[in-house]
This record gives structure tokens, C-alpha cells and sequence, in this order.
């Protein structure tokens, strides 16, 4: 058996702060953020936490899939800013939507997280061990950016996405991922620092910090690469595709990626623009929106390749 999504939702918060609303305490512009990310806007939460987003989202996609909550075997939430350190995200959605006889954890893989879920959806149902379950990804990096790191916090937003997953005779047909843990500074947001009865200090939060630059020499080599080698293993050119859904990081890392493979835009989906970078929650987001447009139809092929901090990567072949 392999993995299928038979239903998909998303939930991001209401409030937009558009490039504009950035200027009043950030020395930018619009055109500046636009030529350099290829974002406009982003939501921002003030009341919802990533487990309200999530729940949200996991709702709307068990709506979609005509699933109840008691019908689920496993919760898998992929986050890097989850409300508390425990219990888990996932634990909380579990609980709140009432999918009591799920197993649920988080993973963190950074914005490869949604992709790294269903690899691990994808064993338990090869394995036998699980029937159904529901893939999240979700983010409030609004609360671990720096507003006052102009180069920083333009680029991310809040939102999260979910699908349910079942085990079927078509879905997902190949996949892959890695982890390069030797660059795993590049792109980082320290948690708890060490403060104990021993060390004399208040344990401090940190921010997210990173290496613009070595992320984006990663993410153009990367991407084209994975993409390139699951055609191969698949044997599948890339006129089979249908659609080439890439984690939504960055327009001008998107560009290149596609100028790299040589492929059609129209083949790319995006909507960096409305809502910036919002790690594993992009691409479920980006793919319920595709849904809700008419854009995808049982039997299409589709690519989903994400990869983020870690650093880290994945890229899985589906028909849907």
C-alpha cells in the first residue's frame, strides 16, 4: 500500500502586514522586499498559536476527506515554533479535535517538515502498521524572527496546512530526503539557552538568524538536483509532470531553480507573494489552494520538493 492525500485544508491568520506596514519601524520598501523575495504580503497571527492554526487546518481538510476524527490512527505535526517544548503540537491538536485513537508527535525538519511526514506516513502504511492519518504542517515564526533584522523577518509568515493521508493502491510513487548536518548554522533560531542551579543565569530565547546567502547557493543547487534525480529513479521525464510544487522560500530561488531544470513556470504554482515564507506549512497551503482553483485532478503527477534549516531536504513523486 502507498500513501494518498484524500483531502487537504489550510488555515492562515487574518491579519495582513503588507511590505508598506513594514516601513514604519524598518528602513525598506516595497520594490526593495519585491525585487530581492518576490513578496508583497504576509499574515501575521495575534491571537492564534501554531496549534489553533493547526487545528484549523486539520479540520478543514478531514471536511475535504469526509473523515472523522475517530477514524485517524496517527497525528504527525511538522513545526519549528510550536507553543510549548511539551507537550507536542500534535498531542494538542489530537486531544482538541478528538482523534483520541491517533498516535501523535511532532517532527522538526524545518521547512522539509511537511515531507519528511509523509515519508514517515508512507512507512507506516508500506508497513502495514496504520490505515489513516493526517500530515500538518504548521508555523507562527512571527514569534521567532527579528523585527528589528530587516534582511530576516521580511521573508516569513504564519499559516499552517494539513492533509489527510490514506493507505491506497496509488499515490505516492517515489521519494527522498537528506540531511546536511555540517551547515546546520546557517540557519538557526537557538531555544532555551543553558541556565541552571549550576551555571548561575536565567535560561534566554533566541532568534532566528540567518546566512542569506549560504541558504540561497543551498536551495538553487539543491532543488534542481532532487527534483533531477527522483525523475531518474522513477523513470519519468519531466514533460509526465503536471505540476512542480517547491517549498515557497524565496520568488528569486524558485526562478532559478526552474531556469536550472528547464521547465515551464506554468508547471510552478506559487503564492510567495500573499503569504511569504511559512516553512512546513507551505506546500500543503500551496497545494489547498490549488485544489480550491481546479488545478488538480485525479491522476495528475505531481513533484512536491521542499528543503529548509537542518539543513535538510525532500522531494516526493505522487499522483493524486
Amino acid at each position: 500500500m502507498t500513501t494518498r492525500i484524500i483531502g487537504i485544508g489550510a488555515c492562515v491568520p487574518d491579519t495582513i502586514v503588507t511590505n508598506n506596514d513594514l516601513t514604519a519601524f524598518l528602513d525598506t520598501n516595497d520594490e526593495w522586499i519585491r525585487e530581492r523575495t518576490g513578496i508583497g504580503e504576509r499574515r501575521v497571527s495575534t491571537e492564534m498559536g501554531t496549534t489553533a492554526l493547526a487545528v484549523e487546518a486539520a479540520k478543514r481538510a478531514m471536511e475535504d476527506a469526509g473523515v472523522s476524527p475517530e477514524e485517524l490512527d496517527f497525528v504527525i505535526l511538522a513545526t519549528s515554533s510550536g507553543d510549548n517544548s511539551f507537550p507536542s503540537a500534535a498531542s494538542e491538536v489530537q486531544g482538541i479535535i478528538g482523534a483520541l485513537n491517533a498516535v501523535a508527535f511532532d517532527i522538526s525538519a524545518a521547512c522539509s517538515g511537511f515531507i519528511f511526514g509523509l515519508h514517515i506516513a508512507q512507512g507506516f502504511f508500506a508497513s502495514g502498521i496504520y490505515k489513516k492519518g493526517l500530515v500538518i504542517g504548521a508555523e507562527t515564526l512571527s514569534k521567532v524572527v527579528d523585527w528589528s533584522d530587516r534582511s530576516n523577518c521580511i521573508l516569513f509568515g504564519d499559516g499552517a496546512g494539513a492533509a489527510v493521508v490514506s493507505a491506497e493502491e496509488t499515490g505516492l510513487i517515489h521519494m527522498l530526503m537528506g540531511t546536511d548536518g555540517r551547515k546546520s548554522k546557517v540557519l538557526d533560531c537557538v531555544g532555551r539557552t543553558l541556565g541552571n542551579c549550576l551555571t548561575g543565569f536565567k535560561p534566554e530565547m533566541g532568534f532566528m538568524k540567518m546566512d542569506g546567502k549560504e541558504v540561497f547557493k543551498f536551495a538553487v543547487r539543491k532543488v534542481p538536483e532532487i527534483v533531477n534525480q527522483i525523475l531518474d529513479e522513477s523513470g519519468l521525464a519531466k514533460d509526465d509532470i503536471d505540476y512542480f510544487v517547491l517549498h515557497q522560500a524565496n520568488m528569486r530561488i524558485i526562478e532559478s531553480a526552474v531556469k536550472r531544470l528547464d521547465i515551464p513556470m506554468e508547471k510552478v504554482p506559487t503564492n510567495i507573494e500573499r503569504y511569504a515564507n511559512t516553512s512546513a506549512a507551505s506546500i500543503p497551503i500551496l497545494l489547498d489552494e490549488m485544489k480550491k482553483d481546479g488545478k488538480l485532478h485525479r491522476g495528475d503527477k505531481l513533484i512536491l520538493a521542499g528543503f529548509g534549516a537542518g539543513l535538510t531536504w525532500g522531494a516526493t513523486l505522487i499522483e493524486w
